[in-house]
């Protein structure tokens, strides 16, 4: 039967980092909506480009679109053993309908790690990160400033900040996450999956303290 964790927490929290990890210990697809609607924009096409639009308003995809495209990624066969998903459910509605997904694959949703961070700490977080637009490259310039400021220590492109992580776009973000997906936590509380992380320790921490989490899954 395939495994599928769902990580949630709000922007900025480090999901992203964290599937990685998890994608890896335990030989399962990463499943990033984020990565999903950036590859529609790169390629520019017509839900790529209705994706962008809602981004840079700092607002959240609708439900069918970003169901829709899971559904799609989730039938690849690197998913066939399951998947960490990562930025999707947001919202209740988006976790039923998730649910009723995973059935039809033969599966269902076996942990939801919630990583929790302060806001204070969120904005801190966000709005220091810098891109490099030639190769991706993430840096911050309070926890991982580049050696020199404005370019990359990879390959020297130009450092730029994504349009989401300006300040006032950033706030927005984060006041939209807790109005309308921390609902999600209750939905999984009652379903008896959510396994609360410490989002304020290091990096490797919260690694340890999620794979405590899966290894209790039975």
């Amino acid at each position: 039967m395939p495994m599928y964790l769902v990580l949630i927490g709000p922007p900025g929290a480090g999901k992203g980092t964290q599937a990685k990890v998890l994608s890896e210990q335990k030989n399962l697809a990463h499943v990033s909506s984020g990565d999903l609607f950036r590859d529609n924009i790169k390629r520019q096409t017509e839900l790529g480009k209705q994706v962008e639009a809602i981004l840079k308003r700092g607002d959240l995809v609708p439900d069918d679109v970003t169901i829709a495209m899971v559904r799609d990624r989730l039938k690849q066969p690197d998913c066939a053993a399951g998947a960490v998903l990562d930025g999707f459910p947001r919202t209740p509605a988006q976790a039923a309908a998730l649910n009723k997904m995973l059935g039809e694959f033969g599966g269902k949703v076996n942990l939801v790690p919630y990583i929790n961070v302060s806001e204070k700490s969120l904005i801190e977080r966000l709005t220091g990160r810098w891109t490099c637009k030639s190769c991706g490259t993430v840096f911050h310039q309070k926890f991982n400033p580049p050696k020199v400021q404005g370019k990359c220590d990879k390959c020297g492109g130009e450092l730029a900040q994504r349009p989401d992580d300006q300040e006032e776009t950033v706030k927005n973000r984060i006041s939209k996450y807790l109005s309308e997906t921390s609902p999600l936590i209750e939905f999984y509380q009652k379903a008896g999956v959510m396994a609360e992380l410490d989002g304020e320790k290091k990096i490797e921490d919260v690694t340890k303290q999620l794979l405590a989490a899966v290894a209790k899954i039975r």
